[in-house]
């Protein structure tokens, strides 16, 4: 069973609920209008990336198809907004047969992306898609957002292991969303079991202080764990004194000590302290692991250092001080009528200030150098270069409301590896800049 198969198998409630009221009095206008059903094509974006950051990372595509299908009005639901007095009768009626039976193109999950990259493209009647707007932001923004940060602190982190252990940091549905996103960023394992259930991302976890401090003797925590995890398991090693907890871990576990972990001090220099007390105590194989507020930053400041692993919790799950990546779903363009036939007609805010959009549906592409290193991001609404055509970004994700491009979570994680490797080098560093490749509209 694959991550895709075991997320619809845990089974999610209707999302029609995860929404802004504006949605459904907009289509309670239409339908009174007679324009509800006009053939109409949105996208999502992002008109810049956060400040300082090189690139974004796209994830949530997934959780966006299991939304999307579970989007619908129940019952309960509808005796809400009848209640509520939300909207009239009619609209009622016509959200109690609502099934999205549009397309949708996109990004694939994992993919890098950049200011005006359109990351996600919905296509059907203009109350079908409006509908969406709310959840599909939602998960994006904030999956994006943290994929974004665990990519910065896998590149800091240079192949050593990153623990995702943020669940006590932020809302228990976050925290599974969070460990989600870091996987597919380039985090190894979580400590949350719910993300381990939902999407089989791998999980890991021993044991805190309060284990340590609920024994006698820091030995006796020791032996505790080891007679029930086995000599492979992790020790904490600083709730006392390190260096005596150290000792006493190699003597209770023997040298064949899986790892221990330090979670307060000047990491550096304990970690090196104790890198050279397990050697000379011959637990030359012992890992360290490392935890404790990290950031991106602070990975990267103890790269000289022997560690092994790193835990990330607060940090990460805040997406390293940028939370969301301000994404907007913009109508960009609609036809006259329901007709997917005809000409579609382009249209775009042109609001003063920073908030105007690019009408039109548009196509990606990633136009490579004579390495075959990224030098910018194209995006267009008439014919497709040919030198692009074989480049282009979206790919199809629902066809006539059937979701046509589930995948394993390995997969997005894979892609993300190869995508973020084919930007130029100083996409990797973390000094504050502008995107690494400009975007292009043609």
């Amino acid at each position: 069973m694959n991550s895709a198969d075991l997320g619809r198998r845990v089974g999610v409630p209707s999302t029609a609920l995860f929404t802004d009221q504006y949605e459904l009095t907009m289509v309670q206008a239409a339908l009174k209008a007679g324009t509800a059903d006009r053939h109409s094509v949105f996208e999502a974006f992002t008109r810049r990336l956060p400040e300082g950051r090189r690139y974004g990372v796209v994830a949530g595509v997934g959780r966006v198809l299991d939304a999307v299908e579970n989007f619908h009005f129940d019952d309960e639901i509808l005796t809400f907004l009848r209640e509520r007095n939300v909207v009239d009768g009619p609209t009622l009626a016509w959200l109690a047969d609502y099934r999205f039976s549009g397309d949708i193109w996109g990004y694939p999950e994992g993919e890098v992306y950049f200011p005006g990259s359109p990351v996600l493209r919905v296509e059907g009647s203009f109350a079908e898609c409006v509908l969406l707007e709310t959840v599909i932001l939602s998960i994006l923004n904030h999956d994006s957002a943290i994929a974004a940060a665990a990519s910065r602190m896998s590149v800091a982190a240079s192949g050593r292991g990153l623990i995702e252990m943020g669940a006590r940091r932020t809302h228990e549905l976050s925290a599974v969303a969070s460990a989600r996103a870091a996987y597919v960023g380039g985090f190894d394992t979580t400590s949350d079991l719910a993300a381990g259930f939902r999407y089989n991302i791998p999980t890991v976890g021993t044991s805190a202080h309060a284990f340590t401090l609920l024994h006698d003797t820091e030995r006796d925590a020791f032996q505790a764990q080891v007679d029930s995890l086995g000599r492979d398991t992790t020790l904490l090693v600083d709730t006392y004194d390190v260096a005596e907890a150290v000792r006493a871990a190699v003597e209770v576990a023997g040298t064949g000590l899986g790892a221990v972990r330090i979670d307060s001090g000047d990491l550096l220099l304990v970690a090196h302290r104790v890198r050279q007390q397990l050697d000379e105590l011959g637990a030359t194989r012992t890992k360290i692991v490392v935890t404790s507020d990290l950031d991106e930053y602070a990975i990267a400041s103890l790269a000289a250092a022997p560690v092994d692993a790193y835990g990330v919790g607060t940090q990460l799950v805040t997406g390293s001080g940028h939370p969301t990546c301000s994404m907007v779903y913009k109508l960009v363009a609609r036809a006259d009528s329901a007709d997917p036939a005809e000409p579609l007609r382009p249209v775009a805010k042109k609001s003063l200030g920073s908030k105007s959009s690019t009408g039109g549906r548009k196509w990606a592409a990633r136009r490579l150098d004579e390495y075959g290193v990224a030098e910018a991001e194209v995006v267009g609404t008439g014919p497709v270069p040919a030198d692009l055509a074989d480049r282009q970004l979206l790919v199809e994700l629902v066809r006539g409301g059937e979701v046509v491009a589930r995948e394993p979570l390995d997969a997005a994680r894979e892609r993300h590896i190869a995508a973020r490797a084919g930007l130029p080098m100083s996409a990797t560093q973390l000094s504050r800049g502008e995107p690494v490749i400009p975007t292009e509209f043609v």
